[in-house]
């Protein structure tokens, strides 16, 4: 879908003019006020939406009334939601082009783009029959640079979706790697298996050694003209989880391709770094594996080596993710940075515990951990803070080695929290627990089921803001 920007479309051809209603307001139409407004009392509540058949009455074949709900409530995250219930109602009608005329003071255009862009995706490659896309949409008041800024936090989050809902098949630990190595303006090193070893990094290779697909250890590193701050962000890589040889219920690896949801973040936000060029130094971590049933699987009761030498009493196998995390923590701090943000599709126990509509963070540093709430809020993402109480630690305590990796199934973010801070040191340290919001199982606000490229949105305000 094109996306354009216009200083005037209320009186261009077009074949969809959509405007705005804000509650007890009319809207910019008269034609629209006359039907929509005065003969079937439409309100304008947030996302609702009205249809006129102009009949030649207006240089548009079809005017959409869209609703924004009070005006002294609008917001961002409420030209967001509102321009993707346009979208999909233009969808709907099999509407080719519109051209967007909003009645508003603030330049939203960077929202308004990112909704258009979230409402129109879908991932359709392995469809014959294709759903219907919009091909060409255009935003009247909006300057360029926010558009511009908009399409490229879209396209961070096209990138992070399509790798979330892309097959195991073609989403190996190879294929992250190629995509990393893939982006201009970046240095990146892949590390291969015989470098890994070399990294003494014995709780990641151990989850990828059942699998035949070798595991990559990939670096990427953006470098502003201007280093005020060093950030390093690290995503979880499990490409595949059928949980090991404590192998999942059939039913619970259908949609285990997305475990790799972390990574496909910190991807998708090092593709769209080079373009903002931020004045930070940013180190894009991901330690890439399937974690798979085999002769050579690790097994419950191994006891494995950290890079940090810290040993780990394997409890449960399809406790994976925090291993991996495990070395690339240890890798992330000797980096010297300022901060440390990891970010994964961790623990059922944080699904359990908010469900789909936030993420779990906690973390070392309560200053951290409220800006990145803020951000997030800010541009619609929800996170929730989880206590790290050291009594949940207990849980891990091994008889035979420095822990285990896992403890009660109660308070089970938190005890993963736990589990990955023996691995952050002399450094602010943030962990996200997007087991919840990076997959849908079905359709939520403007988002189909399926990816969401859950954490894009806030890490790279964030690290734009810093």
């Amino acid at each position: 879908m094109e996306i354009k920007v216009s200083e005037n479309v209320s009186s261009a051809l077009c074949e969809v003019l959509v405007i705005n209603k804000f509650e007890g307001e009319r809207t910019s139409q008269e034609i629209a006020n006359k039907f929509a407004v005065e003969k079937d009392g439409f309100e304008g509540k947030l996302g609702e939406t009205y249809l006129i058949h102009t009949l030649g009455q207006s240089t548009a074949d079809k005017i959409l009334v869209v609703g924004l709900g009070k005006r002294e409530e609008f917001n961002e995250n409420k030209m967001r939601e509102a321009v993707g219930k346009a979208i999909k109602k233009l969808q709907q009608i099999k509407a080719k082009n519109a051209s967007f005329d909003f009645d508003i003071e603030n330049d939203f255009g960077k929202s308004a783009v990112i909704g258009a862009s979230i409402a129109d995706y879908a991932f359709d490659k392995y469809k014959n029959k294709k759903p219907h896309h919009m091909d060409e949409i255009t935003f009247a008041k909006f300057s360029e640079e926010q558009i511009n800024e908009g399409k490229i936090f879209a396209d961070a989050m096209k990138v992070a979706r399509d790798l979330a809902n892309e097959s195991a098949q073609i989403a190996t630990p190879a294929k992250l790697a190629e995509v990393a190595s893939s982006i201009e303006g970046l240095e990146t090193k892949i590390y291969e298996k015989d470098e890994i070893e070399n990294m003494k990094m014995g709780a990641f290779l151990a989850v990828g050694q059942g699998s035949a697909q070798s595991p990559k250890f990939i670096h990427m590193k953006y470098t502003g003209k201007e280093v005020k701050k060093r950030i390093a962000l690290i995503g979880k890589g499990i490409c595949f989880d059928s949980g090991g040889l404590d192998l999942k219920p059939a039913a619970s690896m259908l949609t285990m391709r997305d475990d790799m949801s972390g990574a496909a973040c910190v991807l998708g936000v090092m593709s769209a770094i080079t373009k903002l060029q931020p004045d930070v130094e940013v180190h894009g971590i991901i330690a890439a594996c399937e974690n798979m049933p085999s002769g050579t699987s690790y097994k419950p009761g191994d006891v494995l080596t950290a890079k940090n030498g810290k040993t780990i009493e394997v409890d449960n196998t399809d406790a994976e993710g925090r291993l991996t995390l495990a070395d690339a923590l240890c890798y992330a701090c000797e980096l010297e940075v300022d901060e440390v943000i990891d970010i994964a599709t961790l623990t059922g126990a944080c699904l359990v515990a908010l469900g789909s509509v936030a993420s779990g963070i906690m973390g070392n540093d309560k200053e951290m951990i409220n800006k990145l709430i803020e951000t997030g809020a800010d541009c619609g993402e929800k996170f929730w803070e989880l206590p790290m109480f050291k009594e949940y630690f207990n849980s891990l305590k091994s008889d035979i080695a420095d822990m285990k990796n896992t403890g009660s199934r109660y308070g089970g973010s938190q005890t993963a929290g736990l589990f990955l801070q023996e691995f952050v040191k002399d450094v602010k340290w943030c962990h996200i627990d997007i087991a919840g919001t990076a997959f849908l199982e079905k359709p939520q606000g403007e988002f189909i089921s399926g990816a969401t490229g859950a954490g894009v949105r806030t890490l790279l305000n964030y690290v734009k803001n810093n």
